[in-house]
């Protein structure tokens, strides 16, 4: 995301649990109800919400329930924190059209909420395709993800 025109920052993150706190070990103990999630701070003259939305359900499989690939557990849901109104109406109505327009082969399962207090990821995780290339994990998943968004929105890109 940090590599979009009017992406000013996006940070790795945690939100939407109960816990006072929130942290890697933690989450992934699927006893936080937090979710994993990317914070994204932006310039809406330059790129619109909609268009975020689009990437987002464009780099993850929205109808799966709790579930991307092979992770499993609540806390990699598919889920939009929303900061207003506004925002909370936009991604109704965008997953209302894409379920409409049946773009995936089942519905589109992305919960949508109020954003809650968010606790920003530890400093590893941060941009951690670009600091962990040659992991595994960045090889075989993240690296054709990335290639994807890439080829798909290079207009968009700094």
């Amino acid at each position: 995301m940090n590599q979009l025109n009017g992406v000013i920052q996006a940070l790795s993150g945690y939100m939407g649990g109960s816990a006072d706190k929130a942290n890697y070990h933690a989450v992934c103990s699927g006893n936080t109800g937090h979710a994993e999630v990317v914070q994204v701070e932006f310039d809406d003259s330059i790129i619109s919400y909609e268009q975020l939305c689009l990437i987002f359900f464009s780099l993850h499989d929205p109808t799966q329930l709790n579930r991307q690939g092979n992770d499993i557990g609540t806390q990699y849901r598919s889920v939009i924190f929303t900061h207003n109104s506004e925002q909370q109406t936009s991604a109704e109505q965008l997953i209302t059209t894409l379920n409409a327009e049946q773009v995936y082969n089942t519905n589109i399962v992305t919960a949508i909420n109020c954003a809650t207090e968010f606790y920003i990821a530890e400093h590893y995780h941060q941009g951690y395709f670009l600091q962990q290339p040659e992991q595994g994990y960045c090889q075989f998943i993240v690296a054709p993800k990335m290639a994807k968004f890439r080829q798909q929105y290079k207009a968009l890109l700094k």
